[in-house]
């Protein structure tokens, strides 16, 4: 299909070394269906990654990175608005050298500000994914004391957030949970698009047969509200199997003290760290994935174990369910190891439940996820909004 003519600006806050030494790598991921001949990416800090380590990411347009790090103008004069006008000034000046026909950010915040106001200048579309429900996710997490200097932050990140999803052309919530939050702070057209996923690395799992021990895998960020410290106690309770841990974090010393203080530190794994595509290709290779979040989302190493067609056991989160969660293509227990031990020997003892699960899992997530149909998701969206 022919390229978009003109570039596209993608503004983002991330910092893309921290992306790629955790393996964090999707090809095409800020140039969906290769669209754009040429992709210009803003970083809003210091970063400095290796191009030539980004370009997957980009497919094959010719890829350009900018900095125009925020902390540095914060850092010399505080939250003074005048500070933040001239930042974004030189914001729009740079656009205006690059001349983008679209604007793509990554989150609500400062990055967003600004394009809107690039959008507004330069009359081009504005599209805003959103990958966390920031009410849910950050700021009812964040007690006024004894944080309420952090607090104060979240709070004025709202006006941010409210002056980008106002002006966005279109506002594109990764799971269902975000639109509520999305519509209650003035998105006009919202369209929940979910992230697509390593396109060419996760494969089907094709055999069931129980490995020997059986093999269990865990893959998330080591955080108290993705805390697997039951799954790790569960384990300790059943006469075999192994369990992989994939991820680093504030807990990732604790889980390791929890494994020694069971006993079966031999059977548990810490892997920090695993390019995405060497994680995809591992994924088959495991007899179940089981997991905790307390996160209003369906997460990516979900959505990954989902395409494997992997049995999954995941937590009732605290709050409203996961309207993504809801089915019998996965099996919720209560975040306990007495409810995780439950859920593990029985699909460990029966083959025929086990079996089935995984293949509902593969076929469910075919039909909504599969990364061929989401990633066209974001293609067509891109292109309708340029006719």
């Amino acid at each position: 299909m022919k390229k978009i003519a003109g570039p596209l600006l993608v503004i983002i806050p991330d910092r893309l070394s921290h992306l790629i030494k955790k393996g964090e790598v999707t090809a095409r991921y800020y140039n969906p269906g290769n669209c754009f001949a040429e992709v210009h990416i803003l970083l809003t800090n210091d970063d400095q990654p290796d191009l030539s380590l980004v370009q997957k990411m980009v497919g094959d347009a010719r890829l350009y990175l900018h900095n125009l790090p925020i902390r540095e103008f914060l850092r010399r004069q505080g939250w003074n608005p005048l500070v933040l006008h001239k930042w974004r000034a030189e914001g729009l000046a740079l656009a205006r050298h690059i001349k983008p026909v679209m604007i793509r950010t990554h989150g609500a915040w400062l990055n967003g500000w600004l394009g809107v106001r690039i959008a507004t200048t330069l009359a081009i579309p504005l599209v805003v994914s959103l990958h966390i429900n920031p009410d849910v996710d950050t700021r009812q997490r964040v007690p006024w004391w004894p944080h309420w200097r952090r607090r104060i932050l979240h709070q004025i990140e709202l006006y941010f957030e409210k002056v980008t999803l106002r002006g966005a052309d279109r506002v594109l919530p990764v799971y269902e949970p975000i639109r509520s939050y999305a519509l209650r702070r003035g998105a006009r057209h919202i369209q929940v698009c979910y992230n697509f996923l390593n396109p060419d690395h996760i494969g089907k799992k094709q055999d069931y047969r129980l490995h020997t021990p059986p093999r269990l895998i865990s893959v998330g960020r080591q955080i108290a509200e993705k805390n697997p410290a039951n799954i790790i106690r569960a384990l300790a309770r059943l006469p075999q199997g192994e369990l992989t841990l994939v991820g680093d974090g504030p807990l990732h010393d604790t889980l390791r003290q929890v494994a020694r203080e069971c006993q079966i530190e031999d059977r548990v794994t810490f892997l920090p760290s695993v390019a995405n595509d060497a994680l995809c290709r591992m994924l088959p290779d495991f007899d179940l994935f089981v997991t905790h979040s307390e996160y209003w989302e369906i997460s990516k190493a979900t959505l990954e174990a989902l395409l494997t067609g992997l049995p999954i056991i995941q937590n009732h989160r605290l709050g409203d369910p996961v309207p993504e969660l809801q089915g019998d293509w996965v099996v919720l227990v209560n975040n306990t190891v007495a409810a995780y031990e439950q859920a593990i020997t029985r699909l460990l003892d029966d083959d025929d439940a086990r079996t089935a699960l995984g293949r509902r899992a593969w076929q469910h997530a075919q039909e909504r996820y599969a990364p061929v149909k989401t990633e066209k998701v974001f293609a067509d969206l891109y292109r309708s909004l340029l006719q």
